[in-house]
């Protein structure tokens, strides 16, 4: 079993959000459809898909990290979000995939989907700049 983080950031436990399970050693998050996250009636908010993107990328990133022994802080450097269908009101899941881990930049692909993995609703693109903690 993959070791996963103990904790979610904040602004995705005020969106529900949760490990719900595992894909290939990858963390998978769960967004259930909530008040929180409608945008248009029984409609997913676009801000919210972009959110679950984001941290199932987080979690992603840190756990390729912390598997490689490192404790080091990432900074966003770029997104790319690209919308495929409307999020109906249903649960959610996403998981991110570490396409790149080098000493100073990392890549992640997030997919987005609700019944069908293989009917992404949203996929994420985004690139994170490694910071090596320094010696204290």
């Amino acid at each position: 079993m993959t070791e996963l983080p103990l904790a979610l950031p904040p602004y995705a436990l005020a969106l529900d959000m949760a490990i719900v399970d595992e894909l290939d050693g990858a963390p998978v998050i769960g967004m259930p459809f909530t008040d929180r996250v409608q945008g248009r009636p029984n409609f997913l908010h676009g801000g919210a898909i972009s959110g679950l993107l984001e941290i199932a990328a987080i979690v992603a990133i840190h756990q390729a990290l912390r598997a490689k022994g490192s404790g080091a802080a990432i900074k966003q450097v770029n997104v790319t979000v690209d919308f495929m269908r409307g999020g109906m009101s249903q649960m959610t899941f996403a998981v991110g995939e570490v396409t790149r881990l080098g000493r100073t930049m990392a890549n992640v692909e997030a997919r987005a989907w609700q019944e069908d993995r293989d009917k992404p609703i949203a996929m994420g693109y985004m690139h994170y700049l490694i910071k090596a903690k320094r010696p204290v």
